[in-house]
């Protein structure tokens, strides 16, 4: 079953069909521009958000339009991560239609925000019931798209210009004279003192591959790049849909291999984990907020992310209030651990994507996944791709993925 970034459970949605009823995958001519339709807002709406990151001189969208030379370059990065989205959902498409499963084209969400989209569904309209089919649709989208993402960044790597290339880009005056007089990127950022810096988290595929080049960009920098910054953005969606939770692909995947019983704990636990991390976006803002209208408020952040813990928890965990009250503690004390140690990220300014996915699986995909009718073992085959891709997973995943300094 296909998940991305922001699909919604529709197991239950799912039509059962008659042993009779062949599941029939021949899209109409409405339905089929109805879904071209989507895929060319999104490129639209990518296209115009991209140039704020990637164009020389970037106006914010949707209220101006950029140049005709910041519109290419958005556009160019439009084409790369909308081609990685495309094959990734293709590929779940396909193995569906390989297996006679009933499934839609693939929905194409823009948003005027971001990157300019929260990514491409499709939906299986059919119960899958055999755990070799669970896995191939589960597993083929994020393996399609690991390869396009992969050789995505790899091109941007090997086309990498000189330091001297962010001198095209306006502002970063500090960082212009620096690389001017050193020929190359400075340890530091020296932007830091004049203002808000953007910073993408490095991950360990990334800085992997990074070692193998000269004048790679530092991390805050990076989204200026196209390819790299595509290139990154897909392998990060890819170790998303991996996550090895509800019915996301990695919950798919890692279910075809342990069985319902282990899966359960195993999600339960990720699930806890992914908690954490937001509670290390959330809690060093709630206590800044709150100290702004009195000095004594800033301990009652812990307490009010307790309680937002408790509802988030109470709802993947089922009730059970063994593993509820557990995991509460355990992920409110390990957050408080963490600041404590680091006090800059007290200052920093985080994406809050872990809050928003901590949300998004206890409401929408679930921390658990559905029983299937009939577990099998996989063929051994179907078992390394699977623990590959939990590799892909934790090679491609950034605790911190977006934050401002």
């Amino acid at each position: 079953m296909s998940s991305d970034p922001f699909r919604k459970d529709v197991s239950a949605d799912y039509e059962v069909l008659s042993v009779e009823e062949e599941p029939k995958n021949n899209p109409d001519t409405t339905t089929i521009l109805k879904h071209l339709g989507l895929f060319l807002l999104t490129l639209f709406s990518v296209t115009m958000t991209g140039a704020n990151f990637v164009g020389f001189d970037p106006v914010l969208f949707p209220f101006a339009f950029p140049s005709t030379p910041d519109m290419l370059r958005g556009l160019l990065f439009a084409v790369l991560l909308l081609g990685f989205l495309t094959v990734h959902e293709f590929g779940h498409y396909f193995a569906a239609v390989y297996h006679k499963v009933k499934v839609t084209l693939p929905y194409y969400i823009p948003i005027p925000a971001g990157v300019g989209t929260m990514g491409a569904v499709i939906r299986i309209k059919e119960r899958i019931n055999r755990m070799y089919k669970l896995f191939d649709v589960g597993a083929s989208g994020p393996i399609a798209g690991f390869v396009v993402a992969l050789a995505v960044l790899l091109i941007g790597f090997v086309t990498l210009p000189e330091p001297d290339y962010i001198t095209n880009f306006a502002g970063h005056e500090a960082l212009k004279e620096y690389v001017a007089q050193n020929g190359t990127f400075p340890q530091q950022n020296p932007e830091t003192d004049n203002g808000a810096v953007l910073t993408v988290g490095n991950t360990l595929l990334y800085s992997f591959l990074a070692s193998f080049f000269d004048n790679v960009p530092p991390m805050w920098e990076m989204y200026h790049y196209p390819f790299l910054f595509a290139g990154w953005l897909g392998l990060f969606f890819t170790a998303l849909n991996l996550m090895p939770v509800g019915q996301l692909d990695g919950g798919h995947i890692l279910y075809s291999l342990i069985g319902h019983k282990k899966h359960r704990i195993v999600a339960r636990i990720f699930f806890s984990c992914i908690t954490v991390l937001a509670g290390i976006e959330v809690l060093p803002w709630l206590y800044n907020y709150l100290m702004e209208f009195n000095e004594l408020y800033g301990s009652v952040a812990w307490v009010a992310w307790a309680g937002i813990l408790y509802l988030l928890m109470n709802r993947a965990f089922k009730r059970e209030e063994k593993w509820v009250y557990t995991s509460l503690l355990i992920s409110v004390a390990s957050s408080s651990i963490y600041l404590f140690f680091d006090t800059t990220a007290m200052s920093s300014q985080p994406s809050f994507i872990w809050v928003v996915w901590s949300f998004f699986i206890a409401f929408m995909v679930g921390a658990e996944h559905p029983p299937i009718a009939r577990e099998e073992k996989l063929s051994t085959s179907r078992q390394v791709i699977g623990w590959l891709s939990m590799l892909i997973f934790i090679l491609c995943i950034s605790p911190n993925p977006l934050y401002i300094n």
